[in-house]
Parts: C-alpha cells; sequence; structure tokens
C-alpha cells in the first residue's frame, strides 16, 4: 500500500482521511482517481505507478498555478498550490541543491562524462538513481550546467 511520509496510506484509506480532511484533499482524490484511469479503471495501482501519477499530478498542478498567476487569478493559483502541498506528502522528500548537485557530480564520475555531448549518458543513470527525488527541469538544467 502506497503512504505519505507522515504514514497515511492513498489506497487502503480515503486521502481526505489523511490530512483531515478539507477541499484541497478532495480535489485531489478526485484527480488522483480521474488520472488513474489511464492506467487501466480495473487494474491494480502498484506503488511505482502510484507514485508516477502523484508526481504527475503535482508538476500539472505548478504549472497550472503558473498560469493562473499569469492570468492574474490568484484565487484559482491558490487552489492548484494547496492540492499540490498535498500531494507532495506523498512523495520522496526532494533532494535540495545541494544534495542534487552532489549526486550529479557523483554520477558525472561515475560515467565519465566530460561535455554536454555526454548528457544523455549521464541523464540515463539520473532517471534510475534520482527517480522522483528532483524535479526533471532541475536535473536536466544541474546537468548542463555541470557539463558546461
Amino acid at each position: 500500500m502506497f503512504c505519505c511520509r507522515g504514514g497515511h496510506e492513498v489506497g487502503g484509506s480515503p486521502l481526505c482521511g489523511a490530512s483531515g480532511g478539507g477541499t484541497e484533499d478532495v480535489g485531489l482524490v478526485v484527480h488522483f482517481l480521474e488520472a488513474k484511469t489511464a492506467f487501466g479503471a480495473n487494474d491494480a495501482l502498484t506503488d511505482a505507478d502510484a507514485l508516477k501519477l502523484i508526481q504527475k499530478l503535482s508538476k500539472q498542478g505548478k504549472d497550472a498555478a503558473e498560469i493562473c498567476i499569469q492570468q492574474v487569478r490568484q484565487d484559482l493559483a491558490d487552489v492548484e498550490l494547496k492540492q499540490v502541498k498535498v500531494m507532495e506528502r506523498y512523495l520522496p522528500k526532494q533532494l535540495s541543491a545541494e544534495e542534487l548537485e552532489a549526486a550529479l557530480k557523483e554520477i558525472i564520475a561515475e560515467t565519465g562524462a566530460t561535455s554536454g555531448k555526454d548528457m544523455s549518458k549521464v541523464m540515463g543513470v539520473v532517471t534510475k538513481k534520482l527517480a522522483g527525488l528532483a524535479e526533471g527541469r532541475a536535473i536536466s538544467a544541474k546537468v548542463k550546467e555541470l557539463l558546461g
């Protein structure tokens, strides 16, 4: 059963109960159930699939909030960001900028990468080792920076 960092189960108990309830939790349940249909309505959702799904929904929520802010709709952005905050409790702790850089330097040394031409080699290892621990955009940008 997939659990958040606080130990609350996603599948065994409603997400609403995981954090005391609230409209952002109900919205999260709706998003989660709608997105789960992409895996098949009757298919079992593995922990890995649930993690990918929550990461995807969290990214979509952040992107939607950015658009709302650009359109001067802070009220809608706040709703999206509250849902993202709830989702993030179910994700592994994200690496800090310093931790990410250290991990990437280690992987770059491991792979023997020396320039931007080696980025795909580095990213192949990074996606396996750091899955779920940092956003793809941040990883890609930092790898580009480190490889020069």
